[in-house]
Formats: C-alpha cells, sequence, structure tokens
C-alpha cells in the first residue's frame, strides 16, 4: 500500500437518541473508506492486497494487469455542530435520466468473468476478506458437486468464489474453502451448495457463511472414464477467518440438520430478538416439499438452538386443506427474507412459496417473554392476491366442457387449447390457496419513499393458469397493525408485461432495487427467465407521492439479455453508482422461439455509467455493544432536499439465497449533502443522527467518537 495518511479529527455528534428511554452519550465513528468517484478508468484502491500468502496453485489470478492507484478519500466533516470544515467535500450539479441515455456498459471480459468461464444464475455478495470491495459467491441451479482435478477431461465447474480485486474478480474457490468436504471420495469434489447467506455469526468483525443443500439424496458425479460415484453431504455453517478463508463448524452443529429432512430453499441472518447475536431465518420446502421452515437462535459464538416453536411459527402437515388456505400449514418454499415491515425495530419473517402455495408473513410481537410471531400471511394480504377466480383456467375449462352438471361449471367458457390431457382435479383445484402463485423472490424496499417497507413478489405465471394464478407485483405497505398490504396492479404502477399471442409464460424468479440513477428513488430490475419470450427489465422509479410508479426502460438504454436469471448489486468499482451482475438459464431452450438462451449460462457484469453524474454516499455500518457486529437490522434514514429514502442492511433474500452488500447506497440527486438517521438493531433501538456531504462512503461504528480517516497517495 502507498502513503496512507491519516487525521484524526473530533467533531461534535448529536447523542444516540432512545425511542422511549434516556439520552445517552454515545456517539459514531465516522471513517471515510472511499472517496472520490475517481476510479472509473478501472483503477483500484489498494486495500491491504497481499496475495503472496495464496497458493498460486489453487488460484486463477484473474486481476494481475490491474493497477493499484489509491482512491483520494478526503472528505469535508459535515456533522451538526462540527468544526469548520478542514477538507472538502465532493459535489456535482446532477442530472435526471432521460430516454436514449446509456446506463450500462458490458465488462464482462474487463472483470475476467469469460477467463474463469464463471456460469451461474445464484449470486450471493459480501465482502468476506474486509477489504471494502463487494466479493461475489455464484452457483449453478440444483445440486452439483465440482470436481478440481488436473485432468481437464474431468474437471466440471459449477461453484465460484470470487474476489473482487477493484477492476477484476479474482477466483479463489479452492483456497477458501468454502466447497470443503466431510467425505472421502475418490476425485478432490467441492461440496455443492444451493443456498448461501452471509453474516457476522461469531462477532468477530468478519462474515460467516451458511451453505445450504437439500441432504435428501446424494449427489451423483460420472466422470469421463472413470467409475461414477455419489457425494453425500449436508448443510453448514462456515467460520471466515477474516482473510476469506473458511472452515466448517462441528459436525455436530445444529445447522447441519443431521438426521432430520433438509431441504433449504433460502435463508436470511436476522437478530429477530436484538440481543445482538446473529439468528437465521430458513425456509423449507422447493418443489413439492411441503416442510416447515426454521428459526435458528445463535448464542453470538457460532452455536445455534431451533427456536421454531418456542417463537410461535410452527406450521401443520398438508392434511386439512382449511389450513392450507387459512397459511397455516408448511411452505412449499422458494424464498426467505427478514424485513422490519411496521418499523418497530423488530424484523418479520417471510417465504415464498411455489407451487400456488400460500407465501406466510409472521409478524414480531415483543413482550417481556420474548418475541413470539403471529401468523398474518393471509390477513396482510401477501398469502395470495384477492382474484381467486379459477374458471380462466384452460384445464379447468377443458374439465368443463365435458362436465356441465359440474358445480360452478354451467357457465365456464370453452377451452382455447385442444384438450388432450386431463390437468385438472376440480374439487381441489378451487380452493384459494390453489389460485395463489408461484414465488421466487420477495424484495423488501421502501419503494414510494414513505418511510415504510413496501414489497415486489416474483411469479412464474403461465397464460393458461388464468388470472387467478398471482403475477409478479408490488405490494403497498398500509402502516396498520397488524400488516396490511395493498395491490394496486401493473396498469396501476406501470409494471406491465406487454405479450406476442395467447401464449405466453412468465418465468420470473429473481429481482432487485438498484437505484441506477443515483436519484434517491429505488428502480426495480426483475429477471424473466426459463420459457420463451422472457428476459430482463429494468424499470426506473418515477414515484412523485402515493403509490409506488414505474417506467419501463428500453434495452437499447439499459442491455438486453435473454432467460435472465440471478443478479447481484454492488458498486463492486467503488465509483459512486451501483453495478449490476445478471445471470443466465439454461432451461427450455428453443432457437424457433424469441429470446432463445445463450450458447452457455455465462454470467455479464455490467458497469454503471450513468449514475455517478447525481450525487450520493454509503454508509458501511458496525454494530457496537447491544447490537450484532454486522449491523443487519440496522434501519437508515436519509433526507436530501424534499426526498427521504429508508435502507435497511440485510441478510439474505430471494431465491436460494440472493444477497446484495452490506454496504448502504443512497442516491442524492442534485444534493450535496444529507441528514442520516441511523437507528441500530439492539434493543433500546437507539439512534444516531449525523449530517454528512456527498461523494463519501462512511465507516459508522456504533459507540465511539467520530473519526475521519483520509487515505492519499
Amino acid at each position: 500500500m502507498d502513503l496512507i495518511k491519516t487525521r484524526y479529527i473530533a467533531l461534535l455528534a448529536l447523542g444516540a437518541i432512545f425511542y422511549g428511554c434516556q439520552d445517552s452519550e454515545s456517539g459514531g465513528t465516522i471513517t471515510i473508506v472511499s472517496g472520490d468517484a475517481g476510479v472509473a478508468d478501472g483503477s483500484v484502491a489498494d486495500g491491504a492486497r497481499d496475495d503472496a500468502a495464496m497458493d498460486a496453485q489453487t488460484i486463477s489470478d484473474l486481476g494481475a494487469d490491474s493497477s493499484q492507484a489509491i482512491a483520494d478519500s478526503s472528505t469535508q466533516g459535515g456533522l451538526p455542530d462540527a468544526a469548520p470544515s478542514v477538507v472538502e467535500g465532493r459535489c456535482v450539479p446532477g442530472s435526471s435520466f432521460v430516454a436514449g441515455t446509456a446506463i450500462f456498459a458490458e465488462r464482462t471480459s474487463d472483470w475476467k468473468l469469460d477467463r474463469a468461464e464463471v456460469k451461474g444464475n445464484r449470486m450471493t455478495v459480501g465482502d468476506i476478506d474486509g477489504d471494502g470491495y463487494a466479493d461475489l459467491i455464484v452457483r449453478r441451479s440444483g445440486q452439483r458437486s465440482d470436481i478440481f482435478s488436473d485432468d481437464d477431461a474431468i474437471a466440471r465447474r459449477h461453484n465460484w468464489v470470487l474476489r473482487n480485486r477493484g477492476n477484476a474478480f479474482q477466483d479463489i474457490t479452492t483456497a477458501s474453502g468454502f466447497l470443503a468436504v466431510r467425505g472421502d471420495y475418490p476425485l478432490t469434489v467441492g461440496r455443492p451448495t444451493e443456498v448461501v447467506a452471509f453474516g457476522d455469526v461469531d462477532n468477530d468483525g468478519d462474515l460467516d457463511a451458511f451453505s445450504g443443500l437439500d441432504s435428501r439424496q446424494a449427489v451423483m458425479l460420472e466422470p469421463e472414464g472413470r467409475e461414477g460415484f455419489g457425494i453425500s453431504e449436508r448443510s453448514e455453517l462456515l467460520l471466515n477467518d477474516g482473510t476469506g478463508v473458511f472452515t466448517m463448524a462441528a459436525e455436530d452443529h445444529p445447522l447441519r440438520r443431521t438426521g432430520q429432512q433438509d431441504v433449504p430453499s433460502g435463508a436470511s441472518w436476522v437478530d429477530y430478538d436484538l440481543d445482538g447475536d446473529l439468528d437465521l431465518w430458513m425456509s423449507q420446502g422447493g418443489l413439492g416439499a411441503p416442510l416447515q421452515d426454521r428459526l435458528f437462535a445463535g448464542d453470538g459464538a457460532g452455536g445455534f438452538t431451533d427456536e421454531t416453536s418456542s417463537a410461535g411459527l410452527q406450521t401443520a402437515e398438508w392434511q386439512q386443506i382449511a389450513n392450507i388456505n387459512q397459511g397455516l400449514g408448511h411452505t412449499t418454499a422458494w424464498s426467505a427474507v427478514a424485513c422490519d415491515l411496521n418499523g418497530d425495530g423488530y424484523a418479520e419473517l417471510l417465504t415464498g412459496s411455489y407451487g400456488r402455495a400460500p407465501n406466510h408473513l409472521w409478524q414480531a410481537q415483543p413482550g417481556e417473554d420474548g418475541v413470539r410471531y403471529s401468523n398474518e400471511s393471509v390477513a396482510s394480504g401477501y398469502a395470495f392476491d384477492q382474484d381467486q377466480s379459477w374458471d380462466g383456467n384452460q384445464f379447468a375449462r377443458c374439465y368443463c366442457q365435458s362436465q356441465r352438471n359440474a358445480p360452478g361449471c354451467q357457465d365456464v367458457p370453452a377451452p382455447n387449447i385442444r384438450c388432450s390431457q386431463m390437468n385438472w382435479r376440480h374439487q381441489y383445484d378451487r380452493e384459494p390457496f390453489r389460485n395463489g402463485g408461484n414465488s421466487g423472490a420477495t424484495v423488501c424496499a421502501d419503494l414510494n419513499n414513505d418511510g415504510l417497507f413496501d414489497l415486489y413478489t416474483t411469479e412464474i405465471h403461465h397464460w393458461w393458469a388464468g388470472d387467478g394464478s398471482d403475477g409478479s407485483e408490488v405490494l403497498v405497505n398500509q402502516g396498520t397493525d397488524p400488516i396490511t398490504f395493498s395491490r394496486p396492479g401493473r396498469a396501476a404502477t406501470g409494471l406491465e408485461i406487454a405479450h406476442d399471442g395467447l401464449m405466453w409464460d412468465e418465468g420470473h424468479i429473481t429481482a432487485g432495487t438498484i437505484d441506477f440513477d443515483n436519484d434517491g428513488r429505488q428502480d426495480l430490475y426483475l429477471g424473466g427467465t426459463d420459457y420463451a419470450g422472457n428476459r430482463g427489465h429494468l424499470y426506473q422509479n418515477v414515484t412523485e407521492g402515493g403509490d409506488p410508479m414505474f417506467s419501463e426502460v428500453s434495452t437499447a438504454d439499459f442491455f438486453e439479455h435473454n432467460r435472465s436469471h440471478g443478479m447481484a448489486v454492488s458498486d463492486f468499482d467503488r465509483d459512486g453508482d451501483l453495478d449490476l451482475i445478471v445471470g443466465h438459464s439454461r432451461a427450455r431452450c428453443d432457437a424457433n422461439a424469441p429470446n432463445n438462451c445463450y450458447e452457455t449460462p455465462q454470467v455479464r457484469f455490467f458497469e454503471n455509467i450513468l449514475g455517478n453524474q447525481n450525487n450520493w454516499l454509503q454508509l458501511d455500518l458496525v454494530g457496537g455493544p447491544g447490537s450484532n457486529r454486522a449491523a443487519i437490522g440496522a434501519q437508515v434514514t436519509v433526507t436530501a432536499g424534499e426526498r427521504t429514502e429508508v435502507q435497511q442492511v440485510g441478510g439474505g433474500y430471494g431465491h436460494f439465497g440472493a444477497q446484495r452488500d452490506r454496504v448502504l447506497h443512497f442516491g442524492l440527486g442534485e444534493h450535496c449533502d444529507a441528514r442520516v438517521v441511523v437507528r441500530w438493531p439492539d434493543r433500546a433501538r437507539s439512534v444516531q443522527v449525523l449530517d454528512l456531504t456527498a461523494g463519501h462512503r462512511y465507516r459508522l461504528v456504533q459507540g465511539e467518537l467520530a473519526e475521519v480517516s483520509d487515505v492519499v497517495e
């Protein structure tokens, strides 16, 4: 690392304020760890990158040609009642996005993703080596094991651990230990992993990981020219040594769920009881496997206990249809997320379900005896929408055409298909839960800047299923207790998708928010995959009060990406705007149909070249006493001018473990300063209030004196 000059400047800050409690003298630490949006040329700010210790035989150095320039990180101290400014802030005039302006430029080759042949559609972001750059875990769908061998003929890659060098990724899969196995196999293999979520479970300052795997049957490998064999592994808790090297927890660790049916489909780290230790909310189920979702309480040292029943989260076997309709049965889950939906500081727990089964929403109910949960799945409007009509289903119409005397069949229209198969159970398929959705991800974000987190659900929707089958849409938080949502509909929110012809399929599985223009409103990227005609969609958030409103962006202004499955959002190059990495699925390819698959499921990198024309700030939060160290669950409110935006440090969401960088990014538009309010995830729900200048990444440590650190050449 070149010359580092550090100044410590004592600043005054508003003390931490406690809701319902006495004032505190506790302040906050601010450390500038990234400055000027001036590394757009691909230079990388050196962050203690000692690669010498890495085994050259196990690491493909994908970033050896990167320069090691150090970005100027000077700043203006801007806390309330602070001493006069000693360094300048960074402010640009600001501009609004208009159609016809390029937002992204593809940098897949520059970032060496093609050299490493990174091919996948499940992505998890986290700074695993603590250098301030967002690293990436990529997996391919399903249970797949890697074979690591000198014999290229049998080498297989399905999982990648990628270290971010600032302008290129470095493949450290083997060296990281992330895919270490417990079994003894005839070849060197990697552990299959489907679900990945990062969190600091032992509060030691680095990100550990949950690696989830459907353990119902072994993964079979058949290397060319060798006898096949099975890989029998389980879910694991992986502990980080601080450098991005992981080791498995004890063999009897509760998260391995030895001797139990374990089919994890999503995971979200959360401190559900605000005791300062991370817990794990885990969805279970998937295709045709209704199972009990699980909550594991952490002890802050890497130990966990199953608190599902004691927290009131117990659900029932799929035996009574009435229970399923009321959201009381197990889930066939495809995702999990934890999010504070009513602003009380305690996270709600949600699971999105496949198979048109009800989604689950559990509202936190803190009390003297701890935190328990009430099932608000149906009452909240999250389980399924209110359209429970069944007579638009083409197979129902086929049935009724031949059974006109059956209940409800008299006025059902004729089908638009040739009735060559009977895919309809008349009594069962008319139930409310069978007219729900096939839910992939649930995105939790403040979509209309009213201070409440709304939801966006992705759904697989087939034309033949009719309007009763739920489609992807926004659920607007009504700010009620118990929690309820309205569903304005796609037309009212600008999220309609045009289809050519009568027959279509919406394969919406992954989605995420990305403020691509730094205007302080959460835009939306939606992945469409697995069926002809599906591609990625980008929607600009144009809300000006009231319900969320979006405007679809032309692919000419962002990019064309067919069968878009999997996404990762972060300021990967640290230049002040959010970049986007997208994955690809080759399911159901059809060369004669629109939006066909590409030749390989190559992951693609798109650098944001628009956003830093507006102002921004980033917050890297570190929890202090009473809060978990990773600050997961911390809520940050940023006001710049007339616009206020709320974000939360997340612990994972989405289909089989999506996760974005825990560093929060806020667009400020034309504004050079912002009022920042941080509510920490401790039981006092303590609050810090700061005034910050644009153009910097701030490191804010709870409960310490304010400090500014400048890194200069």
